[in-house]
């Protein structure tokens, strides 16, 4: 337990202090959402109209969304790095050590989530900005965990992705042809209610709904009246992080690393 522990340890720290130094990161992971919150919102903010009648603004209801779309960028930055520690031999290194391989894939995926809590900490301070109340101090618990188990999620599905390849532009392309469709189908751009009966149930078996549920309930931004209950969105994100976690670390036993 020590070895594995060990091991969880100083891989989450080397992600700390590699994204320390590398400031561009924390740019290329927070402008683009930000951007997209600004234009986006402030494009369609003229033909919304809040799911039940309410008075909510766009920007408002799309903020949940953007702070998604900051988890998911951090996510596949954080887990780029296994494809460029395998092509620098690093990688090799690790896995010949005699830490389980479990916990090579726990200490990435735990440096890659506590990057996303930070960078979506940042973006979280401008909620007032969008006419969004900051969580009282008994309701950032709530909040702090829902964020947890999203960015843990999102991490690990990277990293079970990035540990099957070898390039970078490949896994650029996986990435934007499975996790952003998700994105867009999670109700962040546009609310469940109103769609059309088979985008409805694409909607509703994406497990990416039911976190953005959770991060609207948790922020109270415009909460739809069919939008899922908190313990059922609860329950479905840590299951999905628990299977991606799973899937990763099953990866990670049954490929050898080139």
């Amino acid at each position: 337990m020590s070895r594995f522990l060990l091991a969880v340890w100083t891989l989450w720290q080397r992600e700390i202090v590699r994204f320390y130094r590398q400031p561009s990161r924390v740019v290329g992971a927070l402008a683009p959402p930000a951007l997209f919150w600004l234009l986006i919102g402030s494009g369609l903010g003229a033909s919304f109209r809040a799911p039940g009648g309410g008075a909510t603004s766009y920007l408002a209801w799309f903020f949940p969304g953007v702070v998604i779309l900051i988890l998911l960028f951090t996510a596949i930055f954080s887990e780029i790095s296994i494809i460029e520690d395998r092509r620098e031999g690093f990688l090799q290194g690790v896995l010949v050590s005699p830490a389980p391989r479990a916990s090579v894939i726990l200490g990435k995926v735990l440096g890659g989530t506590t990057l996303a809590l930070l960078q979506s900490g940042l973006f979280l301070l401008l909620a007032p900005a969008a006419g969004l109340a900051l969580p009282a101090a008994g309701a950032l618990g709530e909040l702090l965990l829902v964020l947890f188990l999203l960015a843990f999620a999102l991490t690990a599905l990277a990293a079970a992705i990035a540990w099957r390849l070898d390039s970078t532009q490949g896994f650029h392309a996986i990435m934007n042809l499975f996790l952003i469709p998700m994105w867009l189908l999670a109700g962040t751009l546009f609310p469940l209610a109103g769609t059309p009966g088979w985008l409805s149930v694409l909607m509703r078996i994406n497990p990416l709904t039911y976190g953005v549920a959770a991060l609207r309930r948790s922020l109270a931004s415009a909460v739809e009246p069919d939008l899922p209950a908190l313990g059922v969105s609860l329950g479905i994100t840590v299951a999905c992080a628990m299977l991606a976690f799973a899937a990763a670390a099953w990866v990670a036993t049954r490929r050898p690393s080139r």
